[in-house]
């Protein structure tokens, strides 16, 4: 569907933004806005993602998933903004023809006050900067609720992203305080647009919420040319945020069954774990068969899953992880106890397990039969050229916005 230019769908924007230097780059992209789509994306930890040179631990795949469609939106002729954190940056700046509107600093403020100031405060005042038709944003949290609510009271669109299962459920979502879980319902209950990542998400929001939700899919960026198993020297790939629920030490008890093996653990600390953090990592360095990497740039991951035989991922619950679609377009299959929609059951991208003993059992086969694995590996390239290249895979969320702005704003 292409994208209309028609001023009743997609009304102009101010030529130079409040707050803009008038000869900087993001006043010039506004200065070419006119009659395009305008979208903004409220991803404060983004900038890590966006600019290599802001990359520290932390960021998860929802951060990685709004930068490649707001990547990918600026291809498609939207203008398009995003709300980060404010690392030092300048204000305005432009990456990729994102022009970046910085919030507050992760640490500034009075616990138990930064709440409304500089928080919320900051957040509505850089959305005011952007000037968008739509507000964009994903993750459980208070900040659905502040972009719903600015949408509502500005006229505008707000669009809800679920980055996870739990986030289908306000009662099991993972949110310290009352004022979030509050938030948090309010913006499931007035986002304008949900999305979701699969049908099981999908399914579970109607049940626990009662909201309709459009299922997108989720983006990948590469590409990698798939190696053949024999010149892959990593065994086991594990990739992930290090917290409880990934369950790292499962993997570490795999590697301890299976001491021939070559096992790699790549992952980085995350606010309020870094306790947990340290206790994987000394576990892992004292088993002679893992190396641990600890936090690596998500520029350098790519030449991990293209080095692995296979990815083991152990963790409880997820929403679509990214690291499956960054694997299978390597050519690696996956060994998961968590299967997004059956994905790797119904296409023989791996194997689907249920525990550890199943887990140890899949390793070995796909490990010691080379003709299983290369079967499986390329069923795994099949299926990431089926899914289409990046123009295609966008089309839906292009689809959906452009649904959005042709419905009538609520009284």
């Amino acid at each position: 569907m292409a994208i209309p230019s028609s001023s009743a769908n997609f009304a102009p924007a101010p030529p130079d933004p409040p707050g803009l230097d008038t000869s900087s780059p993001a006043a010039a992209a506004a200065r070419n806005s006119v009659g395009r789509p305008r979208i903004c994306f409220v991803g404060l930890q983004n900038l890590p993602v966006l600019a290599p040179e802001y990359a520290r631990p932390g960021i998860g795949g929802a951060e990685r998933q709004q930068t490649l469609l707001a990547r990918a939106l600026v291809r498609h002729g939207f203008v398009v903004s995003m709300i980060v954190h404010d690392y030092g940056q300048p204000e305005g700046r432009v990456w990729d023809g994102i022009v970046t509107h910085k919030a507050y600093a992760p640490t500034v403020g009075i616990p138990g006050l930064r709440f409304i100031h500089p928080r919320w405060t900051s957040v509505w005042a850089a959305m005011k900067r952007a000037d968008a038709q739509i507000y964009y944003t994903s993750c459980a949290g208070m900040l659905i609720g502040e972009v719903a609510l600015f949408a509502r009271l500005h006229g505008r669109k707000a669009v809800y992203r679920i980055a996870s299962n739990t986030d289908c459920d306000p009662r099991v979502a993972r949110m310290r305080y009352t004022r979030d879980r509050l938030l948090y319902r309010y913006g499931l209950r007035h986002a304008d647009l949900i999305l979701a990542q699969t049908t099981a998400q999908q399914e579970m929001l109607l049940a626990n919420v009662g909201r309709a939700s459009r299922v997108v899919p989720s983006l990948s960026d590469w590409g990698e040319q798939c190696v053949a198993c024999e010149a892959r020297d990593i065994d086991v790939l594990w990739v992930g945020n290090l917290r409880q629920l990934k369950r790292p030490d499962l993997l570490l008890e795999l590697a301890r069954r299976m001491p021939r093996a070559r096992f790699a653990m790549v992952g980085g600390p995350i606010k309020g774990h870094e306790a947990f953090f340290e206790k994987v990592a000394s576990d892992a360095r004292a088993l002679p068969n893992v190396r641990f990497h600890g936090f690596v740039p998500h520029e350098e991951l790519a030449g991990f899953y293209g080095r692995a035989r296979l990815l083991v991922s152990t963790s409880e619950i997820e929403g679509f992880p990214n690291t499956y679609l960054q694997a299978w377009s390597c050519g690696t299959p996956v060994v998961a106890t968590f299967d997004p929609d059956d994905l790797i059951a119904r296409h023989g991208l791996g194997r689907a397990v249920p525990n550890l003993e199943a887990m140890q059992r899949a390793v070995t086969e796909l490990l010691e039969e080379e003709a299983p694995w290369a079967a499986v590996s390329a069923r795994c390239r099949s299926y990431i050229e089926r899914r289409g290249d990046p123009a295609s895979m966008v089309q839906p969320y292009i689809d959906a916005f452009t649904d959005l702005l042709a419905t009538k704003a609520p009284a």
